[in-house]
């Protein structure tokens, strides 16, 4: 390794090999985020509910997740959206319109014990999901 006082330009040349190393430089640099994800880089999207459905959890947890099938609208990619707390799921019926956002786990992956599963529901109709759930609003009717 160039430790001299002229050894700038080599350890330059040396940090920008050594960046393609890192995951999410690689990412990033390549766009593969955009390439791969079906919200396109956004952070929210909107999309019709196909079916409720409820998943097993991973172990060492057991119990039913509550999830919901949606097809997106901006390009008809279908994907697994979490119901978050206590009887979301009621508030949500098959052909609503949802809006979804990241679930927030580590690179864009799942989060915690929820098999395969990288969104969540957070409002039906344009109305919020949490408001629906705690009464504060109704529902639209169609």
């Amino acid at each position: 390794m160039a430790r001299g006082e002229f050894a700038g330009r080599m350890l330059k040349r040396n940090r920008k090999k050594k960046r393609w190393l890192k995951k999410t430089w690689k990412r990033k640099a390549l766009g593969l985020k955009k390439k791969y994800d079906p919200l396109e880089g956004a952070p929210m999207a909107n999309g019709i509910v196909i079916k409720k459905e409820g998943k097993e959890q991973k172990q060492p947890h057991s119990g039913i997740i509550k999830c919901v099938r949606v097809q997106l609208l901006k390009n008809g990619k279908k994907v697994s959206v979490f119901c978050p707390r206590d009887k979301a799921i009621t508030f949500i019926d098959e052909h609503d319109e949802v809006t979804i956002a990241g679930l927030g786990g580590s690179q864009r992956g799942q989060m915690g014990s929820i098999p395969g599963v990288r969104y969540k529901v957070i409002a039906v109709n344009g109305i919020a999901l949490e408001e629906l759930r705690t009464g504060r609003k109704e529902k639209p009717k169609r």
